[in-house]
């Protein structure tokens, strides 16, 4: 498998855009798994307990000037995995990571790829293709302006009507 995000981030000058779509990813997450039996690591009083190198790489990114942005499109209510992933946002925002959610019912009009990926720098797709039980099977990077066009001005559309991390309240 070829890289991971980390990699194109690390060399993103002016953005890095992500649009999740799915309702739940690998459920064998050791995270996930400890966070469903009650253990609550994803806090700021904790930092040195969830910080690793996917944190580094992202405010080293917003350091040097690029944007990196996270929208992520649910149903609601959220499963499981999402609200675990709300929880886990802090970590994303402590990193410099702007995030927003987007319930699915509010989307209905927006034409969205049907899975999640990024743009780096409004040039480079990262597409993310997942099996039915949220396992990740390929990375997909597409060097295509058209596409990076179209799938930039998606996130733009999600980004425009969803409501910032602060401010989301799950369902």
């Amino acid at each position: 498998m070829k890289p991971p995000a980390r990699e194109p981030l690390s060399r993103a000058r002016r953005s890095a855009i992500h649009l999740e779509v799915r309702d739940h990813y690998h459920s064998e997450d050791p995270d996930f798994l400890a966070w469903r039996e009650g253990r609550r690591k994803f806090t700021l009083d904790n930092q040195a307990d969830w910080w690793e190198g996917w944190h580094d790489t992202v405010r080293a990114a917003v350091s040097r000037g690029a944007a990196v942005r996270r929208a992520r499109v649910v149903s609601e209510p959220l499963t499981d995995y999402v609200r675990w992933e709300y929880a886990y946002t802090v970590t994303n925002a402590a990193a410099g990571e702007q995030v927003r959610w987007l319930p699915r019912r509010q989307a209905k009009d927006l034409a969205v790829p049907a899975v999640d990926f990024w743009v780096f720098d409004g040039e480079l797709v990262l597409f993310h293709h997942f099996s039915g039980d949220g396992v990740l099977m390929e990375r997909e990077y597409v060097s295509d302006g058209a596409l990076a066009t179209w799938c930039t001005e998606a996130f733009e559309a999600v980004w425009k009507r969803a409501t910032p991390h602060e401010e989301y309240k799950p369902v």
